[in-house]
């Protein structure tokens, strides 16, 4: 029994790590150390310094859910926390097809961002003496859009090495059509995608929108715009349906009172040509176009009613937001964080470099559990 437990301390003490010595190992090669960190630093800096600053610009919407879904916003949200969806199973949220937690799908598709393409931006000077520069977004994006140095040296390599076998074709300008882009209006797309967010709050339906952008001013006027456009498209489609009502309402109650004026005035003519005469069957004539307008007359205020509930209805069915966080043009940087990259790289540096000595000092295997130094041995 006491040999075994001989055996075992032994095992175990074999298996201990040797901190010390690790250490001493360690030290030894400190000037490698001294070498490689520094090296890392300046190399860390050349790169976070090549980097270009980017601003971010945030807004925040809390819309109003239209009648039928207020009673059971508040459980479908419920549910959403545990990843249910009713769908249609309650008669409110069925109603409303275009639910708030689709809105980032919404502004993902590529007719949304398309149709941030020609909003016009203004580059402000940089210098004294430069002028403001108003464009597109599309061109801004295009054109104005600062990059590393080697993202400039190995596309110019790229192009140049691409361009000894490729024919020149003339350039041709297409509109935007969401069916067939561009090589390049494809990847200011995909640009787009990552610097214009949407979020939305599962329990509490706040949109929060986020634009990213180089320039503070032009973030927060995509940000604004990205706003108002949603805003206009979700009350587009939430006054839809009851927009053509109304349109077919002002049909019919342009063709009932030209229907009307026209008794009446039948009726008029008749009576002015027959002024004073009894006859029975002027009578009787004068009886039909009373009656006739009477009846168009009454045709008329009937429509005339739909007609002014239409108009309410779409005044009932436009949804209102409340702007809880306006866009505002950021005045500091959000990225990216220079002294971050530095202090990252320099721990990558510290420990690659570590691993290394311990891998040629025979100690990374007992430190990862793997054995003793099998050197000793």
């Amino acid at each position: 029994m006491s040999e075994e437990n001989k055996n075992i301390a032994e095992e175990q003490q074999e298996k201990s790590i040797d901190f010390k010595k690790i250490w001493e190992d360690l030290r030894k090669h400190k000037k490698t150390f001294y070498k490689v960190l520094p090296i890392t630093f300046v190399l860390a800096a050349i790169y976070s310094l090549s980097l270009p600053n980017f601003y971010k610009c945030t807004v925040k919407l809390s819309p109003e859910m239209s009648t039928s879904s207020k009673g059971s916003s508040g459980l479908a949200a419920l549910a959403s926390n545990f990843g249910l969806n009713f769908g249609q199973s309650f008669g409110g949220i069925g109603t409303e097809a275009l639910f708030p937690t689709l809105y980032p799908d919404l502004m993902n598709s590529t007719d949304f961002k398309i149709s941030l393409f020609p909003v016009p931006v203004t580059l402000e000077p940089k210098e004294e003496g430069d002028t403001a520069r108003t464009m597109t977004y599309y061109d801004y994006l295009k054109d104005e859009q600062k990059a590393p140095w080697w993202s400039k040296a190995i596309g110019g390599t790229f192009k140049f090495i691409f361009g000894l076998f490729k024919s020149e074709e003339p350039m041709v300008e297409r509109p935007f059509n969401p069916f067939r882009l561009t090589k390049e209006q494809s990847l200011i797309v995909e640009a787009l995608e990552k610097n214009v967010v949407c979020d939305v709050d599962k329990k509490t339906l706040v949109i929060t929108i986020e634009v990213t952008d180089q320039d503070p001013l032009i973030c927060a006027t995509i940000a604004d715009s990205v706003k108002n456009r949603l805003q206009k498209f979700i009350t587009d489609y939430r006054t839809s349906k009851v927009r053509v009502d109304l349109e077919f309402n002002k049909k019919i109650y342009a063709e009932v009172k030209e229907r009307y004026e026209k008794a009446r005035q039948e009726y008029s003519e008749y009576m002015d040509a027959n002024h004073g005469v009894i006859l029975y069957t002027v009578r009787q004539k004068q009886t039909d176009l009373e009656n006739e307008m009477q009846l168009q007359y009454n045709a008329f205020q009937q429509v005339s009613s739909a007609l002014l509930q239409a108009e309410a209805k779409v005044q009932q069915e436009t949804p209102a937001f409340t702007t809880l966080q306006s866009a505002t043009v950021p005045v500091k940087k959000a990225g990216p964080s220079r002294a971050k990259i530095c202090l990252v790289w320099l721990f990558l540096a510290f420990l690659g470099t570590s691993v290394w000595l311990l891998h040629k000092e025979g100690d990374l295997k007992q430190l990862l559990g793997l054995g003793g130094n099998e050197e000793e041995k």
